[in-house]
């Protein structure tokens, strides 16, 4: 069984260290929320694993990182985008095109070699609104995939982040409903990142709790690539609003 080794992630400069076993079996197994507020949060489980030296054994338990969903950035131009957001509704490109032919031809250039994945989360989305709650997660899983192909010439236009608004919003109504859902851990990551911007670019509180665990999933996650990353490993970076187009 995997050792814990030292891990760690960067906030405000600091790097948390997650080998102090004490500390670690100290945190509580969820963190505290107001009534309601689960649904706005990813939960990912995250192993804990300490020896106990008297029985020569490995102990494993669990604890749950709680991600905040951190919704994307409108710019000017992603009116569709806000409209969605607005009135809480997922962004269906097929429906995008009925209701806006304006930018068929855009959409149809950018997503010509993904539109046979658009087709189909459109048609298990309304399968969704059909009463099968469970087809919600696949498109999820398909929209996770759709995430790597992004952004496309149509979304720095007009569409904006969309996939990642989809994302949020398959996540808050999962949760609504108590469907369970394992994101990847690519897309963990990335929702941790968008977190700890979040976080910093605000000035919240250091959450000891969650940096702990956070460091722990990606010792987990990625045990090969270690928790030095770049801002270029992560494609969401381009709709940065203080960026120029």
């Amino acid at each position: 069984m995997k050792r814990i080794k030292r891990a760690r992630v960067r906030h405000e400069g600091q790097r948390v260290v997650t080998d102090d076993v004490k500390k670690l079996k100290s945190l509580a197994i969820e963190p505290r929320l107001p009534p309601g507020e689960y649904m706005n949060y990813y939960v990912e489980p995250v192993r804990i694993e300490y020896y106990i030296p008297r029985e020569s054994r490995f102990a494993v338990e669990t604890r749950y990182l709680y991600i905040p969903l951190i919704d994307p950035v409108v710019r000017e131009q992603d009116k569709i985008l806000k409209l969605h957001m607005e009135e809480d509704r997922f962004v269906d490109l097929i429906e995008i095109m009925n209701e806006y032919p304006v930018h068929i031809t855009d959409i149809l250039d950018s997503y010509s070699e993904t539109m046979n994945m658009y087709e189909s989360i459109s048609r298990t989305y309304d399968e969704a609104q059909s009463g099968n709650v469970e087809q919600l997660r696949s498109v999820f899983y398909q929209c996770e995939i759709l995430m790597d192909f992004e952004p496309t010439l149509a979304a720095l236009k007009f569409l904006g982040d969309f996939q990642s608004w989809n994302l949020n919003w398959l996540i808050r109504r999962l949760n609504a409903l108590g469907v369970d859902l394992a994101a990847s851990d690519k897309n963990v990551s990335l929702l941790i990142k968008k977190r700890n911007m979040h976080w910093e670019e605000q000035g919240l509180d250091y959450d000891e709790r969650f940096e702990i665990l956070a460091a722990l999933f990606y010792e987990q996650a990625f045990p090969n690539r270690g928790l030095e990353y770049d801002q270029e490993d992560y494609f969401f970076d381009i709709f940065d609003t203080r960026k120029k187009f």
